[in-house]
């Protein structure tokens, strides 16, 4: 490695320290605790604002999980959301993110990430897949999410009530060690784990087996900088139908059309249908991490060399700040590059599930005007 290069990475970790100071996992709880002007038939979903009628495979499959958690039969919350019954949101509208397909009920417990000024939330991910967050039709994945709120609320929130933990330091050691936080999670999963060394066992190896266990928590940390330190964008994701960003200082979402993210199948998925982008995981990349930090992940270089664009290792200087290293909505204009979001691929089945990864890039006219 040259010594510019070195010198170049050097200075993003300095500035990801200094982007995500202050970010602390601050505790669990209940989302109508912490959100009480939410009817118990809300639910939210990722990304810009959809209708009921457009609801895809996996984000219907999620949407019945998460009324069937709050206590409904699986029939009942399929004719509630069939006749109309359920109000959709987006997330971001309510400073809640939610990774992927995942659709998040009041009775859901989520993550609180920030500082004593301002908190963003984040759902629980409860497994390995089949999970939530895919969009699987199987019902395992409520089973799961009950076991992980029991332990959340019975042995991690009186932890991080007594000390909440700081999350810049995971960050930093999973760019020293080949993660960018997005596609590559584990090296800041097992930091976690490391600091909540005193989990039953039980606890510890259930999410020790889920890697992305603490991707929620990135993203509700990447959604705090995101509002902390004022940046042109104020919230970014996709809906599997469409894609959209919300200007700072206003109210709507600005869409496009969502295109399937390019990347690599996984075995027997080849010909399976994918959902357009989806999930509000992409304020981990406006925070610039994730695709805007491939620098640091050569094995995910390796494993997209034949896909990525031949800017891939540039376009973060092309896209981002300088000052505080968020994605500019000025940059992209000015530069004509759009920043590169790293997304897992949802099959668009009736089963749903986790049919591939890879990176989906914007529509440059999503930030002109």
């Amino acid at each position: 490695m040259s010594a510019v290069v070195a010198n170049r990475l050097e200075a993003k970790r300095a500035q990801m320290a200094a982007l995500f100071e202050g970010a602390r996992l601050r505790g669990v709880a209940r989302l109508g605790d912490v959100r009480p002007a939410l009817g118990d038939d809300v639910l939210l979903h990722a990304g810009p604002p959809l209708d009921t009628r457009a609801l895809s495979y996996p984000l219907r499959n999620a949407a019945i999980h998460a009324l069937v958690y709050a206590g409904r039969t699986a029939d009942e919350a399929a004719e509630a959301i069939d006749a109309g019954a359920v109000q959709l949101a987006p997330a971001q509208d309510h400073g809640v993110v939610t990774p992927l397909a995942q659709v998040v009920s009041t009775a859901m417990p989520v993550f609180q990430v920030g500082d004593d000024g301002h908190d963003m939330l984040a759902p629980i991910a409860e497994s390995a897949p089949p999970a939530l967050r895919f969009g699987s039709a199987d019902d395992i994945c409520v089973s799961h999410l009950r076991q992980q709120a029991e332990w959340a609320f019975d042995v991690l929130a009186p932890r991080l009530a007594a000390a909440p933990l700081p999350v810049c330091d995971w960050i930093d050691v999973s760019l020293v060690a080949g993660d960018e936080c997005h596609a590559r999670t584990a090296v800041a999963n097992d930091r976690l784990l490391f600091v909540l060394n005193d989990l039953p066992h039980d606890y510890r190896e259930s999410i020790a087996a889920n890697a992305n266990f603490v991707l929620p928590i990135l993203m509700a940390a990447s959604a705090w900088a995101m509002h902390k330190h004022g940046g042109s964008i104020a919230s970014v994701g996709g809906n599997g139908r469409c894609f959209g960003v919300r200007f700072a200082g206003e109210k709507a979402w600005r869409t496009t059309g969502a295109g399937a993210p390019t990347g690599v199948r996984m075995t027997d998925c080849e010909q399976i249908p994918v959902l357009g982008a989806v999930g509000d995981s992409p304020v981990i990349d406006f925070c610039g991490l994730g695709g805007q930090a491939l620098t640091f992940a050569p094995a995910l270089v390796d494993a997209w060399h034949e896909l990525l664009p031949t800017d891939a290792d540039t376009r973060a200087e092309a896209v981002c700040d300088a000052a505080t290293g968020l994605v500019c909505r000025h940059r992209i204009a000015a530069s004509g590059r759009v920043p590169l979001v790293h997304l897992a691929m949802v099959a668009d089945t009736p089963d749903g599930g986790l049919a591939g990864r890879g990176f989906y890039a914007p529509d440059l006219a999503l930030f002109g005007g």
